[in-house]
């Protein structure tokens, strides 16, 4: 690049006129315009004329431009644009720069172009401008360093005695500092006019681009230059800016402002702004867009750094609770202002110079007594885990002292109250699996692929840490808290991440032994799911045979199965013989089940041999009634386990025909105990058994021997009529009801509701996915989509997602089930209300809305649903006419006001099919009588629906003109007899569907008036972009190839221009062709003829980047 220059500032030495109308030129075709300025015009044309005439000439096929113009020659083109005009100033500050140079000359151009109504010309000059007042900014910083420097010279030699000083080398430091001073007006001549001719009327353009490079020079201009520039009145437009509606610049702003606050040097200088604008800068810390949140609260951990008191503790609240936040980023960073407003001050006040000392117990202790007090006082979330996790880039040192949290947990004199225990429990176990396993917590994503090798070995490297020190600790913490079920379920988690080879390479066997003890008395001591759940993983992840000590940790399990079997013999011993157990024994059988079932969920207890027993329960259970329901729920769920595990042993290996028969019959068997369950008279009962029975008949469906597994054949099962029945009642019975209405959500009835519609989407979730599966019949499924618009906010998504799969398996057929789900509404409508005023009721506008949103799950293939819209409407019509009224009535039909339903797919129709309906339904309405003169409404508002000037299906009825009324009543024309008869049975859909006209969806706001009236006054270079003629022509051809932006070619001789677009800074392939875009820009065309202020928000009514409207002049 530095040689290009050096090549052109030789021809422009040679020829000034030449030259510099070259560079011209190649500004003018960086825009991506094709005229150029001759010599002719550069002499007898003013700028504006010269700009006009260009404007003219602007005819390029496309709205893409050099900078914007997509494809890979263009891509470095911005970056190289900018090198070159640095490039340029750097090489003229010490010669041309001051001596002849028509710098004035090339400002005002490109102050005309960046005024002008062609968006290309208008970005790229703001850029080309830009970017030279940031090179001007650093020469004048470059001057004023010298008049320093000849300053403290001419100190020096004044100082000096008489005989030492000498009076020539005053006179030539005179002599310099006079010209540095011309040379620095001339300088700051040329940024005044940069910026009072560029920047005060870019900053707010309607292109948000233009606005983002305004804002982000003017933040480079006053970090490079703070004498100049850091000041009031040029804040302040960083400071209107901040409200932008466009993502991007109000990112430039915050990143602007990080460079300021993050000198402290320069913050003294910035009271008066943050004073101002201190509020608005708190609240982008919940603005919309993430990246944005982000960088503000970066720049507020700056603020609290460097510019003490200056947050208040409203301030500051009001980023805490964004570190729960579920963008990780954004989480990490407000966790890092926690950690210096709360954790830094009052942990370094308590350590002693010395690196060693920064990890001193007392200053560990003091962090986390003041990470326990936030998290427990503030009450902004029930979980730590998220705490740590945004903590963790910032503390993860402190947080990973894993000595200092077991030793505050096992204190025998700890001041500690059970939640903080808990809490603590909670962030031991938090931060170890952080550092084992590097994931964040459920619903928080990193947005990273993977871990480098340096990370994988920290991570390796704490593990081993973590497990070192915790293996002799963790059976002391499970003694000490074994009666706590919430504190002794994360303690058993913790055995996941610990790397238990170490138990063989460390010889901390007898730590094994005292964990597997501890186990069997916290397994024994509780009951609680979560407990049995962990506990029963813990062992399993220790009985793996790959390691040594597996002869142990499953010798453990077995003595603790046994004990739990021997127990469960028993007590269901004493249940068969006696008709009444007290509650003492209830309570003891059901613990005994729940932990044999969490410990067959995990473990395979086959060779004890569970089934016969409790199906010997669960009979007497169906027999009697007399077995309570806490025994029944553990055992159906014992027997479901043992029925999958066997399956397991014989998909293993290849299993005789007795082994097959006998799984079949224990699963045909306990599938007619859960079939039996389902008229159980306790709820719970029930909702077990249809879980456990759906996902038993999805195994054991046909699915089951795909993928080599045809010798399993003999156990696939298909449900019987009357079980299918059941389950379809049961979910009519259990799903399909109306809740109670939610209230603040913070009640303990509120979350009781939301579990419990948690649990009823996880019941329809099981029964559709038997219908999806095959081994429900297909038409079941009307009675899911039947409530597809009542319970849309509950199940809309489960459902919608059915009804997708269900046509992807068979269209036709999903077609049919949706008139099938109007039918059953329609009907039992009729059958509660009769026919009379049926399509005024609220359940019948419903049904119209249910239609509705039916047609629109068609989605916009129209030709490809063609048959299938067809089709739904002849039987639709044959429905609504299939019960006739006695003969010589003139009653209507009791389903005819089915059509109205009907009538909501009618759009969905080509209008060739919308006139074969029109004669199907004549003809069937021959065989009905009806009075003469009367006809009646649904047929009308159907017909209406069907007319070629009908597009939409929401019309009320009301009587057709009588053109159309003779459609339905009187006789019909001979060829529309004949068309309607051949094509009765089976409409032929042979016609082409007419081409749709190709329509704009793009919304075009209106500019309100005092919108206009602001630019006129403010800038009228913005009212003529906005009051502009638009080009003749709408059409444009694709952009062809990146030569299209070529400069023209010159006779003369390779130019600058050429060689800057062929050399440096396209660095393009002639022969390459551009990818063509699919998607057209409206912010792209040729020119911007479109009036829209971007001053004028629609939210607030208000510019706030106006000083007049803030109230606010020179800030």
């Amino acid at each position: 690049m530095q040689s290009l220059v050096d090549e052109w500032l030789d021809s422009y030495k040679q020829d000034q006129d030449a030259g510099f109308l070259e560079l011209v030129n190649f500004f003018i075709q960086s825009c991506g315009c094709k005229g150029i300025v001759t010599p002719e015009m550069f002499k007898k044309m003013s700028n504006s004329e010269i700009i006009q005439h260009l404007t003219e000439q602007f005819n390029e096929d496309s709205g893409d431009y050099p900078l914007i113009a997509p494809g890979p020659s263009w891509k470095k083109f911005q970056g190289s644009f900018c090198e070159f005009v640095r490039t340029l100033v750097c090489q003229c500050q010490y010669s041309l720069l001051y001596d002849g140079f028509p710098m004035d000359d090339l400002i005002s151009l490109l102050t005309g172009l960046s005024d002008s109504q062609v968006r290309a010309f208008r970005h790229t000059s703001t850029l080309a401008a830009m970017k030279l007042m940031t090179s001007l900014v650093k020469v004048a910083l470059q001057l004023s360093v010298h008049q320093d420097n000849n300053q403290r010279q001419y100190e020096a030699e004044r100082n000096k005695g008489p005989g030492q000083r000498a009076p020539e080398r005053l006179e030539s430091l005179l002599e310099k500092r006079k010209e540095l001073q011309e040379h620095q007006e001339e300088i700051e001549g040329m940024m005044n006019a940069l910026f009072r001719g560029v920047f005060v009327h870019r900053y707010r353009d309607v292109l948000p681009e233009i606005r983002a490079i305004c804002i982000e020079e003017i933040g480079c201009w006053m970090q490079s230059y703070s004498t100049s520039f850091l000041t009031d009145s040029y804040l302040k437009y960083i400071g209107w800016t901040l409200h932008d509606k466009h993502r991007e610049v109000r990112l430039k702003c915050v990143k602007a402002l990080k460079g300021l606050y993050g000198n402290r040097d320069l913050t003294t200088r910035l009271e008066l702004f943050t004073s101002r604008f201190k509020d608005r800068m708190v609240s982008m810390v919940m603005d919309r867009e993430y990246d944005v949140a982000v960088e503000a609260v970066r720049l507020l951990i700056l603020i609290l750094k460097n510019m003490e008191g200056v947050l208040t503790d409203a301030d500051c609240e009001s980023v805490y609770p964004v570190v729960y936040a579920s963008h990780r980023g954004l989480a990490s960073a407000a966790g890092e202002f926690l950690y210096w407003k709360l954790f830094y001050p009052e942990c370094e006040i308590r350590m002693m110079g010395g690196r060693e000392q920064r990890q001193s117990p007392g200053a560990q202790r003091t962090f986390f007594q003041l990470l326990l007090s936030f998290f427990v006082e503030s009450e902004l979330h029930d979980h730590a885990a998220y705490l740590v996790d945004s903590l963790w880039d910032c503390a993860g040192a402190r947080l990973k002292d894993w000595e200092g949290l077991t030793s505050l947990l096992l204190e025998k004199d700890q001041n500690l109250g059970d939640v903080q225990e808990s809490t603590l429990i909670e962030i031991l176990v938090s931060s170890a699996r952080q550092a084992s396993e590097g994931h964040p917590p459920v619903g928080r994503v990193t947005g990273r692929k993977g871990l480098t090798s340096k990370e994988r070995k920290t991570q390796a490297d704490d593990r081993v840490k973590l497990t070192e020190h915790l293996i002799p600790l963790l059976p002391q913490l499970l003694a000490k808290f074994s009666a706590d079920a919430e504190k002794v379920t994360p303690l058993l988690q913790l055995l996941s991440c610990f790397d238990l080879h170490i138990y063989c390479t460390g010889r901390l066997e007898k730590h094994l032994e005292l964990f597997l003890q501890q186990l069997q008395e916290v397994v024994v001591k509780h009951a609680e799911p979560a407990v049995l759940e962990a506990g029963a993983h813990a062992l399993y992840l220790l009985c793996n045979p790959e390691f040594t000590f597996f002869s142990r940790a499953d010798f453990a399990r077995s003595q603790l199965v046994d004990l739990l079997t021997d127990r469960f013999q028993q007590e269901l011993e004493e249940l068969l013989q006696s008709s009444f157990l007290d509650e003492d024994e209830v309570y003891n059988l059901a613990a005994t089940l729940k932990r044999l079932s969490a410990f067959y969920n995990t473990h395979d207890l086959t060779r004890w041999e569970l089934y016969e027993p409790c199906c010997q329960l669960l009979q007497k259970a169906v027999d009697t009634g007399e077995v309570p329901h806490q025994v029944i729920l553990p055992a159906l769920t014992l027997v479901y386990f043992s029925i999958l595990w066997t399956l397991t042993h014989i998909s293993k290996s290849d299993a005789s025909q007795k082994q097959l028969s006998s799984l079949r019959d224990r699963m045909v068997a306990f599938c007619e105990l859960c079939q039996s369950c389902l008229s159980d008279v306790d709820t719970e009962i029930q909702e077990q058994a249809f879980v456990l029975l759906s996902d038993l008949l999805l195994i054991f469906s046909p699915q089951m021997i795909v993928g080599g597994r045809d010798f399993l054949r003999p156990l696939v099962f298909f449900p019987e009529a009357t079980l299918q029945s059941e389950l379809a009642s049961f979910l009519m019975d259990h799903v399909f009801i109306q809740p109670g209405d939610l209230g603040s959500g913070d009640s303990q009835e509120d979350h009781l509701q939301i579990e419990r519609l948690h649990q009823r989407r996880r019941l329809l979730a099981g029964f559709c996915k038997l219908l999806l599966y095959g081994v429900l019949e297909m038409d079941a499924a009307s009675d899911v989509f039947k409530h597809y618009n009542k319970f849309y906010n509950d199940y809309g998504d489960i459902i919608k997602e059915t009804l997708t799969r269900a046509r992807q398996i068979d269209r036709s057929h999903c077609s049919r089930i949706l008139l099938l789900s109007l039918k059953q509404l329609y009907t039992e409508l009729l059958q509660e209300h009769g026919p009379q005023g049926l399509n005024e009721l609220p359940a019948f506008i419903e049904m119209r809305d249910l239609a509705r949103r039916f047609a629109l799950s068609f989605g916009p293939q129209q030709l490809q649903n063609r048959d299938l819209v067809v089709m739904l409407h002849k039987e639709g019509i044959q429905f609504s006419l299939s019960e006739l009224p006695p003969a010589g009535s003139s009653n209507q039909p009791p389903n005819l006001a089915f059509l109205e339903l009907l009538s909501e797919f009618s759009p969905r129709l080509f209008h060739q099919d919308k006139q074969l309906l029109l004669s199907y339904l004549e003809k069937c309405l021959q065989h009905v009588s009806q009075a003469p003169g009367h006809p009646w409404g649904p047929v009308t508002t159907y017909c209406h629906s069907l007319s070629p000037v009908e597009n939409t299906a929401e019309t009320s009825p009301q009587v057709l003109p009588s053109s159309k009324r003779r459609r339905v009543e009187g006789p019909a024309k001979p060829n529309r007899e004949d068309v309607s008869s051949s094509q009765e049975e089976s409409l032929q859909l042979n016609s082409i569907p007419p081409t749709p006209t190709l329509t704009s969806t793009a919304v075009k706001s209106r500019q309100p008036l005092w919108g206009l009236k602001e630019m006129e006054e403010e800038d009228g270079s913005e009212l003529d972009f906005a009051q502009g003629q638009p080009v003749a022509g709408t059409e444009r051809s694709r952009f062809l190839g990146p030569q299209y932006f070529q400069t023209p070619h010159n006779p003369s001789g390779p130019g600058l221009g050429n060689q800057l677009m062929r050399l440096s800074l396209m660095e393009e392939d002639e022969e390459e062709e551009l990818e063509i875009q699919d998607e057209s820009n409206e912010e792209r065309q040729d020119t911007d003829m479109q009036a829209s202020s971007y001053s004028s928000t629609s939210e607030r009514g208000l510019d706030l980047l106006d000083s007049t409207e803030l109230d606010i002049e020179d800030f």
